[in-house]
């Protein structure tokens, strides 16, 4: 079945696009990371009101939601992370100096892969209006290896969190308080995770454009 060279460039242009839309919200949303405590706040008031309710201040809640850049706490504004491309005179522990090295790679690599994207819509666009089965194979390629720079930094993040965790844990002196709080990844991580395979499909078309289009110019020369 021959595969017309107009609907590959359509999937391809519209993979790309909503690629490329889906990486940049990923990016600049903060709910990669969401931290629920209302189970642990609700079970705290319930224990000052069994106690005679001497203080029925409502406490600040706790739960925040985190992104690349910062984290946000309901009743209190965002918060920026701490500097990956720190001093070389501050001074840190060894996990935390790790923990920023993690940070720093996945805020390079992400915005990394929407530039790649953006070169890449250049070249398919010049690729596609030549007819070049050269460029719309070197398109295909870049946009496969935007799909892995996207793949590792989402990757590095999830590893930082696991990390974060970890720390955490050996900060916290009460760990059975974790129990009652309630931590996953966010809508922004599903956007990152969308937009990788968007990115892939758009590298499938780009490079299944170039076998079509080689295929007709052998054609068009053995007749």
């Amino acid at each position: 079945m021959r595969v017309p060279l107009a609907a590959l460039a359509g999937v391809a242009a519209l993979a790309g696009a909503l690629s490329f839309a889906l990486l940049a919200a990923a990016i600049s949303t903060d709910f990669w990371y969401i931290i629920d405590t209302r189970r642990l706040e609700r079970g705290a008031l319930g224990v000052r009101g069994g106690a005679g309710g001497a203080n029925r201040s409502q406490p600040e809640p706790l739960s925040s939601h985190s992104g690349l850049w910062r984290t946000c706490r309901v009743q209190s504004p965002c918060a920026p992370l701490m500097n990956p491309f720190w001093q070389e005179n501050v001074t840190v522990s060894d996990s935390s100096r790790q923990l920023l090295a993690m940070h720093g790679t996945f805020v390079i690599l992400l915005p990394f892969s929407l530039i790649l994207m953006v070169f890449g819509g250049m070249t398919g666009f010049l690729s596609f209006l030549l007819r070049t089965s050269l460029l719309l194979l070197l398109t295909g390629t870049l946009f496969l290896f935007g799909a892995l720079v996207t793949l590792t930094g989402i990757s590095m993040y999830i590893a930082y969190s696991a990390a974060a965790f970890r720390e955490a844990l050996c900060l916290l002196e009460e760990t059975a308080l974790l129990d009652q709080v309630d931590i996953r990844f966010g809508w922004s991580l599903a956007l990152g995770w969308v937009s990788f395979f968007a990115e892939l499909l758009t590298g499938a078309s780009f490079l299944a454009a170039a076998r079509v289009l080689s295929l007709r110019r052998r054609q068009d020369q053995a007749i």
